[in-house]
């Protein structure tokens, strides 16, 4: 049987959700859990890879087994078992033809930024601090050249794996509350880093060190050299996975720094 589970994790302390070896990881976590329940060997795959120190408030995952667990029971007893960093939120029974990455149609990420002189003492690890003040509004007006698809070479890792840099971003807002900076972004795919890239790079425009049409013009070169630094990874959440209806998975319920 086939069941699908929402997860909420704080990356702090992990090498990024997927298993590599050298570090303890989010995927790690959560299989080691689920077996112990299910008393047999279980593997996982998620939504979307997130990197080191990343967080994630809505990583949907599916895991097989024939394991006779009601979904409370899945909930409760693999929560038990995860550090108090890792949690589902729900698991639910699922199609057999539902894929965790190839179903999801679209993914949402939020990027969190403290601007304020002073270094914050509350919530370091979640969010970036950036010292020296950003216009926002034209971090926003800058970005808006990036929605659509396009060829995303420029903000794409080095070392990214993906086949080709060819992504569609659906929706991209910046706007401010307060000392908080929030970058808001959608696509229907994301590159290695591309999100903390793009946040990178438009922080230039934000302190005024670019102009706005430069965002534009690193779109074109489709050259990660020419672009701003790799953003921190605390100020990154994974929202949200969108799926068709028909897989009727429970509608997210975000906290207030993401809602």
């Amino acid at each position: 049987m086939r069941f699908a589970a929402c997860v909420e994790y704080d990356g702090t302390n992990y090498c990024g959700w997927q298993i590599l070896g050298h570090a303890p990881s989010v995927q790690e976590q959560v299989e080691q859990a689920l077996s112990s329940i299910a008393a047999h060997p279980i593997s996982v795959t998620c939504s979307g890879r997130t990197d080191s120190g990343v967080h994630a408030v809505g990583q949907i995952i599916h895991f097989d087994t024939d394991a006779k667990r009601d979904p409370r029971g899945w909930l409760f007893g693999t929560n038990s078992k995860l550090p108090s960093d890792i949690a589902l939120r729900w698991v639910v029974p699922i199609e057999d033809d539902f894929h965790a990455r190839f179903s999801a149609f679209a993914r949402r990420y939020r990027y969190i930024i403290v601007n304020r002189l002073a270094r914050p003492g509350l919530f370091q690890h979640k969010m970036a601090w950036i010292y020296y003040p950003l216009d926002e509004k034209a971090m926003h007006q800058a970005a808006q050249v990036l929605l659509g698809e396009h060829d995303f070479s420029s903000f794409r890792a080095a070392g990214c794996q993906a086949r080709h840099a060819i992504r569609e971003i659906q929706e991209l807002t910046i706007w401010r509350s307060g000392e908080m900076v929030y970058v808001d972004i959608k696509a229907n795919a994301f590159l290695h880093h591309m999100v903390r890239n793009i946040v990178g790079s438009l922080l230039k425009v934000g302190t005024g060190e670019k102009p706005i049409e430069w965002i534009a013009e690193l779109l074109a070169l489709q050259d990660r050299t020419k672009a701003g630094m790799t953003a921190p990874p605390q100020g990154l959440y994974f929202v949200q996975a969108y799926y068709p209806e028909r897989f009727q998975l429970p509608a997210p319920s975000l906290p207030p720094l993401i809602n």
